[in-house]
């Protein structure tokens, strides 16, 4: 689909590598351009065979081309680059691109029609711009981890990097805005991506609810509070996650288990003062995990087991549409479009690997 389209690529760590890993495999050619020192993802969570995990879950089916961005001569190739690119993404800290001659202004000289993306947590200017900051913080500031509290109104620590992965979803919706926008205009098109602002936008909902009824947990119905849309707990401590707001699917689970007087009790609350939420958590506490498996693929009523992260690769859900695979490098990888075929894929580049390719094609553009 992205095939012609070339990425520049300045962009280090999660949310940037995993926006264009995403382009890579809907077929655009991503360049990364890595410090000398190589993108610091490559060192963090050291593999087995001493790649940085980060780094290689994100940047397969790149080209990598170091420059040293504090010199001019790194700069002028980066510009060569561009001359001949369709897309620019960077998440340096607000400022950084202008102070190396990299920014928006500079770069539409030499390609005017260039689509460029700009990754942050605050944006590029206002109040909080300028300030350090990580996935935790983005998730604490825009209201989405008070989403995520234990019994106690605690909130939860995250064991994955949400916030990150949204920008990415983000910078990509608008890189591709973009780029439909230069097809019918003709002309290229700045986008700046603040990662808080996105969470934000995921709490539409929430905010109306609010401001209608003092409550911050959004729809009353969907936050865990109704038997029927609720986590229940295994005989062998795990978990299956009920999901049957409808009613023909509240009535299907009920008379799978002869209870057709729980059918009224369908909104009722997950309160231990509830009778029929006592028994509904009793019946789930006399099966296995597995057995609720099975009984989910037989009893169509929106029901689905919490997965660890190691059963994953081996659920028939996931290997019917090899969304995580083997890598022909030898580690395991996960699919970004599970219904794209991929007839080639490349392992995450060696830093600077395509230097020479890169150097001697771009030598005398500009």
């Amino acid at each position: 689909m992205l095939k012609g389209v070339k990425v520049i690529d300045f962009t280090n760590y999660l949310p940037g590598p995993f926006a264009t890993l995403r382009l890579a495999e809907l077929g655009a050619e991503i360049i990364k351009v890595e410090p000398p020192e190589g993108d610091p993802a490559r060192y963090t969570g050291i593999s087995k065979q001493g790649s940085g995990l980060v780094f290689l879950a994100n940047n397969r089916q790149k080209k990598s081309i170091t420059l040293n961005l504090k010199e001019e001569s790194g700069v002028e190739m980066a510009l060569k680059l561009i001359a001949h690119a369709d897309v620019v993404i960077e998440s340096f800290r607000p400022g950084v691109m202008e102070k190396l001659g990299l920014g928006y202004v500079a770069v539409q000289k030499v390609k005017p029609d260039i689509v460029y993306c700009s990754i942050s947590g605050y944006g590029q200017q206002g109040l909080l711009s300028k300030l350090g900051n990580h996935d935790l913080n983005y998730m604490a500031l825009s209201g989405v981890l008070a989403q995520l509290k234990d019994k106690q109104g605690r909130p939860v620590h995250p064991s994955i990097t949400l916030a990150d992965y949204l920008g990415g979803f983000a910078a990509n919706e608008r890189i591709l805005a973009g780029l439909v926008s230069r097809f019918l205009t003709g002309q290229g098109s700045y986008h700046s991506i603040a990662i808080t602002d996105q969470l934000v936008s995921l709490l539409g909902n929430h905010v109306m609810v609010e401001n209608e009824t003092g409550e911050g947990t959004g729809i009353d119905a969907l936050n865990g509070s109704i038997i029927s849309y609720a986590l229940y707990k295994t005989m062998d401590e795990r978990y299956m996650s009920l999901g049957a707001l409808e009613p023909k699917f509240w009535q299907n689970f009920c008379l799978a288990h002869g209870r057709e007087d729980w059918l009224r009790a369908h909104f009722s609350k997950t309160d231990e003062s509830n009778p029929v939420y006592q028994e509904v958590t009793a019946i789930f506490k006399s099966k296995t995990f597995y057995e609720w498996i099975e009984f989910a693929q037989k009893v169509d009523c929106c029901m689905a087991p919490v997965l660890e992260i190691g059963e994953l690769q081996d659920n028939p859900y996931f290997k019917e549409k090899e969304l995580i695979f083997a890598s022909p490098w030898g580690d395991y990888q996960v699919k970004m479009h599970s219904d794209i075929e991929h007839t080639l894929i490349t392992p995450p580049p060696h830093k600077g690997q395509n230097n020479d390719e890169l150097l001697n094609k771009t030598r005398d553009s500009l």
